[in-house]
């Protein structure tokens, strides 16, 4: 049976900061148009986190059942380890889903954007689709596309929408280097995970790539949201802020193409999620100031 310990592994919590880092840029947006509000923001940040657990546990669960994650280098899972059924785990990941959509639709209705809705059940699917049904696109080396659209670009504005009705090109380019991060952070994971992933078939973008060039891809997701963060101090010189990142941004580089693995990964797996959160809220201040 598992233990709290094992679920809270299965939510894998060391990506959650990275679920806020778009609410919290989006709010510094809107802020920044003089329309940010405290209470849209809190459930925006509801809605990410839950539709990030809501992913997490859907993939411990559409792995395990595949028989993907029988042989890890990683933690073991809650279905492929056989700490909880599988039925319990898509349950948690649909438990998840629902509150992430009860959250959404209480957000769409103070904003009165109601066609966000539909954005919202794309986003659903999506998360379901990574590895889910019969033919997941994460399998198919997309599932970087999946992430940039809806935990970068749909995140990030649809936090900036609800709270301000208006889209600045600023948002548009936080809101690319949010999602290039999140990239970062699959990537990483799926470099960890790369020869178990190639034995079963799952050709993630790293398996396509190989091992050199997918550790090179992720620096560039790395790196380029500080050049992005940084254009934006054409609207706001604050935005510079996003610079003080760019120690945090070489170290890892110089980790992931040093040939870390494993455990190694691991590390670099959860300092990208805070990365993540710290270009969020330096850029989301910039932008706010």
């Amino acid at each position: 049976m598992a233990t709290l310990a094992d679920w809270l592994e299965g939510a894998r919590v060391r990506t959650l900061p990275a679920a806020v880092s778009p609410v919290v840029l989006g709010t510094g947006a809107a802020a920044g148009l003089g329309a940010a509000s405290l209470p849209r923001a809190l459930l925006a940040a509801g809605v990410a986190l839950a539709l990030q657990v809501g992913v997490n546990f859907a993939n411990d669960y559409s792995d395990g059942v595949r028989g993907t994650d029988d042989v890890r280098t990683g933690p073991p899972r809650l279905t492929g380890g056989g700490k909880a059924t599988p039925a319990t785990v898509r349950r948690a990941a649909f438990l998840s889903f629902a509150v992430g959509a009860g959250l959404g639709l209480v957000l769409v209705a103070l904003s009165g954007s109601w066609w966000l809705l539909a954005a919202g059940v794309l986003a659903i699917l999506a998360a379901w689709g990574y590895t889910g049904g019969r033919h997941p696109y994460g399998y198919l080396g997309l599932g970087e596309v999946g992430v940039f659209l809806f935990f970068g670009l749909l995140a990030t504005l649809g936090t900036v929408w609800t709270q301000a009705e208006s889209l600045p090109w600023t948002a548009w380019a936080g809101a690319a280097g949010v999602g290039l991060v999140a990239c970062a952070l699959l990537m990483v994971n799926n470099v960890r995970d790369l020869p178990t992933d190639a034995a079963v078939g799952k050709m993630t973008l790293a398996v396509r790539l190989g091992d050199r060039r997918a550790r090179r891809a992720y620096v560039a997701m790395v790196g380029l949201p500080v050049a992005l963060g940084a254009l934006c101090a054409l609207a706001s010189p604050w935005s510079l802020l996003v610079l003080a990142l760019v120690p945090w941004v070489v170290r890892l580089a110089r980790t992931v193409l040093g040939g870390a693995g494993g455990r190694d990964l691991i590390v670099v797996l959860r300092d990208t999620g805070l990365l993540e959160l710290a270009f969020g809220v330096l850029l989301g201040v910039g932008l706010a100031l």
